[in-house]
Formats: C-alpha cells, sequence, structure tokens
C-alpha cells in the first residue's frame, strides 16, 4: 500500500472511530451510585441542541453507515443470489448479513434518536419509525432462506425514507460501509 493511500485510510479509521465515539463520551452518561437531592429537580432539556449534540452530523453518520452496511452486505449479496439455499459463501454471507441487518437496525434507531434533536429532522420520525420497525426481523429471515424480494425492497424503502429526510433538511446521507469491526462492534453495544 502507498504511502499516501495507508495515510488515507488512517484518517478514514480514526475518523470513522471518532464519529462512533462521539455518543458514548457524552457528559450526559454519567451514573452516580447514590441520588442527590437535586436530581428530580432537574429540567428536561428545552431545545433541540440540548436534547441531541450535533443532531444532524449524528444523524447523516448513523444513516451513512445504516446505509452502507444494508446496501454492502444485504441487498448486493440477495440480489446476487447469495442467500439461497445452496449458494457459494452462503453460510458466512448468512453471518455477515445477520450481523449487517442487526447493526442497519441499531444504527437507524440511534439516527432516528438523532433526528428527533432538530426540528427540521424530527417532522420525518413519526414515518420513519414504522418501517424502522419492520426491519427487525430481517435478519432471521434471511438465516431461515425465507427473505423475500419484498423484505429487502423494504430495507431500501426505508434507507430511502431516511435519506431523503436528510435530503429535506439540507444533508447529504451517503452509503459509508461500516468494516466488519464496527459491525461487531456496534451489535454488541
Amino acid at each position: 500500500m502507498s504511502t499516501a493511500r495507508f495515510r488515507t485510510a488512517l484518517a478514514a479509521g480514526t475518523m470513522a472511530a471518532s464519529l462512533l465515539v462521539l455518543p458514548a463520551c457524552s457528559s450526559s452518561g454519567k451514573s452516580s451510585s447514590s441520588a442527590t437531592p437535586l436530581a428530580g429537580s432537574v429540567a428536561s432539556p428545552t431545545t433541540s441542541a440540548e436534547r441531541v449534540k450535533l443532531a444532524k452530523t449524528k444523524f447523516v453518520a448513523n444513516a451513512s453507515l445504516a446505509a452502507g452496511a444494508a446496501y454492502q452486505w444485504l441487498y448486493k449479496p440477495y440480489k446476487a443470489g447469495t442467500f439461497k439455499k445452496g449458494a457459494k459463501g452462503r453460510t458466512f454471507a448468512v453471518v455477515k448479513a445477520g450481523l449487517a441487518g442487526a447493526f442497519t437496525y441499531n444504527r437507524l434507531k440511534a439516527a432516528l434518536n438523532d433526528a428527533k434533536g432538530d426540528p427540521t429532522l424530527s417532522k420525518a420520525t413519526t414515518a420513519l419509525q414504522s418501517g424502522i420497525d419492520k426491519i427487525k426481523d430481517l435478519p432471521s429471515k434471511i438465516k431461515g432462506g425465507t427473505a423475500t424480494d419484498a423484505d429487502f425492497n423494504q430495507v431500501q424503502g426505508v434507507i430511502d425514507g431516511v435519506k431523503s429526510a436528510g435530503s429535506q433538511s439540507g444533508l447529504n446521507v451517503t452509503d459509508q460501509i461500516p468494516s466488519a469491526s464496527q459491525l461487531t462492534q456496534m451489535v454488541n453495544s
């Protein structure tokens, strides 16, 4: 690998890792073993900026990762016939698809949560919620060999809906293919 490619790959990896760590680093996640007297009197956040820090940025990152995983490890192998019984490489493809399906669902739920923090994006959350909930059963359908064109078209429809919601808010959601370690890390967290 050339030095320039290595630097680019290193920079992209560092950026992706930092985007994945940002949600875990929020100060609101602090826990205390004892309740403080003021804990019940803290006012709930009133502005979108207080509810989700960097809501649009996190929405784009989560939605892009979900779109990339869905396309790379669900849609493409399905269209290639890799999930059919007896297909070469089916077992490995089904394992990756199961992880990718869970990852896609996880990241879409995170993107939906991020969208609630932005007034413009929050208008689309109700429509997206029902579509995202329908994706939940896809990994088991793939494993059982019962997934149909309708299931994969539904996933693509949800991804297109998320991209459209982002586009209407002036955001560009593109397919970002997560690494295998990102798939397992996000599914385990």
